[in-house]
């Protein structure tokens, strides 16, 4: 079930915000970027959101579906699993695109 949608002019940190803090989810960013050749790009993220503060329940239902989920989805480049905002900042993200 798609929770959320987001519209063209969000940025990164509205797509970051609206993870919920103490719930897994599964997310999917496309991330338009610019080369250093001055290229512009876009990679799409499938990103698994695994707070620490989520229930064991939860984490572990997550983790063993996410092989499966993933392989319905098309276009996804980039893998990125995440159990702190940290662990996907926009800087993370940018490193993983190039």
């Amino acid at each position: 079930m798609v929770e959320k949608l987001g519209q063209p002019g969000e940025t990164y940190d509205d797509f970051t915000a609206s993870l919920p803090a103490d719930e897994c989810r599964y997310a999917v960013f496309d991330f338009d970027f610019v080369t250093d050749e001055h290229c512009q790009k876009s990679k799409i993220f499938f990103i698994s959101w695994s707070p620490d503060t989520s229930r064991v329940r939860s984490k572990m239902l997550y983790a063993s579906s996410k092989d499966r989920f993933k392989r319905e989805l098309d276009g996804i480049q980039v893998e990125l699993q995440a159990t702190d905002p940290s662990e996907m900042s926009i800087d993370i993200v940018k490193g993983r695109a190039l």
